[in-house]
């Protein structure tokens, strides 16, 4: 995934190839939003698809015979959930049927999770919270369990309802920010939410003529969510509003071809982490080159190791504001990308940086 192996897929004129390979390449970088990395696995079977060695249900056959044989021996595991669900999101977006309901945005849930979520195409009967990084560990103010279904009903309605003739690509754009923030707020699964909106939208935008065949989904997904959560976040006594100015950055970049940049740490709340953080970055890569690929999340990590290396990986997620169960995946990566080890064992051991901060 790192090798960007789709690139040259989306680039080249054939028109099939170039298609598969930006299902795939999409498919496959939404998992980002969840902290999931798919199996090289994947990667090689989704090569095989493009190149029309083996259509897309072959494809699907051999990643379910694959974990029928190797099943994961680890319940934190999730990379067969990212996999399968990867597969499942090219496969919708190589469809061309459409249409624009709540029932097909519930039912794309469905596909993309059964048999890997008990809820799978069920909203949610309980309220829930999340704790953000962008927000500084507090959480965005979601649907109330009780009206799910009719604030859905109704932001299909008044979309429906809503013309786009006459008005300016600018005007355009805010309103499809807007749109899809407030889908997503409502956050009507219990998980998944994200992934689902996402496909859903890119499919809505088809309808809308836009092409949106390129790299910005797979390359931006936490940004995506990120954009979403600030454009759903208000805490007024300390002058923040909810904005949608980010989420249209990225529109622009996938709707326009515009080069904006995209940068997760511009989004926090604390308006002060870009500049502290983009310092510790460029130090750290001065000082030891195997930070040149650190990505935001991590140096984010490498910070709190440093503060506390007795530091649990619960500990570890609340502070920053992931999932218990994306920290250990995160941990799992940069332990194999050389930039911290952990000594004397998972139960009285200590985290080590292995990088100069």
């Amino acid at each position: 995934m790192y090798n960007d192996p789709f690139k040259e897929y989306i680039k080249q004129s054939e028109p099939t190839k170039r298609d598969k390979g930006y299902a795939w390449h999409t498919a496959i970088g939404l998992q980002a939003v969840d902290g999931l990395k798919p199996s090289q696995y994947l990667i090689d079977t989704a090569i095989k698809n493009i190149e029309g060695d083996i259509s897309i249900d072959e494809a699907q056959e051999l990643l379910n015979s694959y974990y029928e044989e190797n099943p994961k021996s680890d319940d934190e595991d999730r990379t067969e959930e990212a996999d399968k669900v990867a597969v499942r999101i090219t496969k919708i977006l190589s469809e061309k049927a459409f249409s624009f309901t709540p029932n097909e945005y519930i039912s794309i849930h469905k596909k993309l999770f059964a048999g890997i979520y008990s809820h799978a195409g069920k909203i949610r009967d309980y309220n829930i919270t999340k704790k953000e990084w962008v927000l500084d560990g507090a959480t965005v103010i979601y649907g109330s369990a009780s009206e799910l279904k009719a604030t859905l009903e109704y932001d299909f309605s008044e979309e429906k309802k809503f013309s786009y003739k006459k008005l300016s690509m600018d005007e355009i754009i805010h309103h499809l920010a807007v749109f899809v923030s407030r889908l997503w707020q409502s956050h009507i699964f219990s998980e998944g939410n994200t992934r689902t909106t996402a496909v859903f939208f890119i499919k809505y935008l088809r309808t809308l003529g836009f092409d949106a065949t390129n790299d910005i989904f797979a390359e931006n997904a936490w940004y995506f969510r990120n954009a979403l959560v600030r454009a759903n976040y208000n805490d007024l006594k300390n002058g923040i509003h909810e904005t949608t100015e980010y989420l249209e950055l990225f529109l622009r970049n996938l709707l326009l071809d515009e080069k904006n940049e995209l940068h997760n740490r511009a989004m926090h709340i604390s308006g002060t982490f870009s500049k502290n953080v983009n310092e510790e970055i460029q130090s750290a890569k001065v000082d030891n080159p195997k930070c040149n690929n650190c990505t935001l999340e991590e140096m984010t990590i490498l910070k709190e190791l440093v503060k506390n290396p007795s530091i649990t990986q619960k500990e570890l997620a609340l502070k920053i504001g992931k999932s218990e169960r994306s920290v250990k995946t995160r941990t799992v990566e940069m332990q194999e990308k050389g930039l911290i080890c952990r000594e004397n064992g998972k139960r009285n051991g200590r985290w080590k940086v292995l990088v100069e901060m």
